[in-house]
């Protein structure tokens, strides 16, 4: 078993020191975070597209949360980052993140740090190719977070939960500056471990509520039997990439989600945008077959979201 740090929170950690911060995508997870971070005190500068930049730059972030409640957060944006900041998440869909990467020069982040929060596992070459293996540093969110319209965001988990992948803490203090705006954040030293535990979660979740458009309480009550068959299959992967998985506890967390809650990937595939199969069940066929692991499920469904 890996070792974790306790998760940090905002009510039982010091406050960092003001620190700029750049998001890459202010879409449900991204707007988030960033709203969050602004309402911590940080210095936030959203980077999008000309519209959403300026309808950002006029009205700033409006969320709506059970968790952190109804709020506005007032940030900056542009469609490139034109200065120096401590820390760069980047929040962009895996089929938007080749052409979002335009907006950030790497020169610009000579001094700070890149925090990738997409899915899929193998996104890290992309981005340490781009601005340096030392300045990435590996980490997954667990979290329902919806962008309704550009600057508006819906919060539907009861939960905000971010795993970084360090070994020793970067001078910019990366779980304390993520804890403070609200994340519960843990500390893993072991990236494989970090990344494939979230796909194993996650490409369930995806591909079967997406597959049969349904959200997660149908699934784990009419399709509870391909739910398990699936959490078998990808635990089993993600065992086999080194994450300490059990298909017992990836139910007990789908259980205890809200019925009503939606991947992303099916609300892609209701708004008519790209998915993220190669992403998320793309990696994991790959994975399995590196490892010899059957996954005859997995490739179903993915076989049968590919041809619609």
């Amino acid at each position: 078993m890996p070792h974790t740090t306790p998760p940090l929170s905002s009510g039982s950690h010091p406050l960092p020191p003001r620190s700029t911060v750049a998001v890459l995508g202010p879409g449900g997870i991204g707007g988030l975070l960033a709203a969050l971070l602004s309402r911590a005190g940080h210095r936030v500068i959203c980077l999008a597209a000309e519209g959403t930049a300026r309808t950002l730059r006029r009205s700033g972030i409006l969320v709506h949360s059970a968790q952190f409640g109804d709020f506005t957060a007032a940030v900056e944006a542009d469609t490139v980052l034109r200065e120096p900041v401590d820390l760069c998440l980047v929040t962009v869909k895996q089929t938007a993140l080749a052409a979002a990467l335009d907006r950030v020069p790497p020169p610009l982040l000579d001094g700070g740090y890149v925090l990738p929060l997409l899915n899929g596992v193998e996104h890290l070459d992309t981005l340490r190719k781009r601005f340096g293996a030392e300045r990435v540093v590996p980490a997954v969110v667990r979290v329902e977070s919806t962008r309704i319209a550009p600057g508006v965001v819906e919060h539907g988990s009861p939960f905000l939960e971010i795993d970084l992948a360090l070994r020793h803490e970067p001078h910019v203090p990366l779980a304390t500056l993520l804890a403070s705006a609200g994340a519960d954040t843990r500390v893993v030293p072991d990236e494989n471990g970090v990344l494939w535990a979230k796909l194993a979660f996650l490409a369930p979740f995806a591909l079967l509520t997406t597959r049969y458009a349904l959200p997660i309480g149908d699934i784990r009550s009419a399709r509870r039997e391909e739910l398990v068959a699936l959490v078998e299959e990808t635990t089993a992967v993600s065992r086999a990439c080194s994450a300490s998985t059990d298909a017992t506890g990836v139910l007990a967390r789908y259980d205890a989600f809200p019925p009503g809650s939606k991947s992303s990937m099916q609300r892609d595939a209701e708004a008519g945008r790209p998915l993220e199969l190669d992403a998320i069940g793309g990696a994991l066929l790959r994975a399995a077959e590196r490892h010899g692991i059957p996954v005859p499920l997995a490739e179903r469904l993915m076989a049968e979201l590919a041809g619609r």
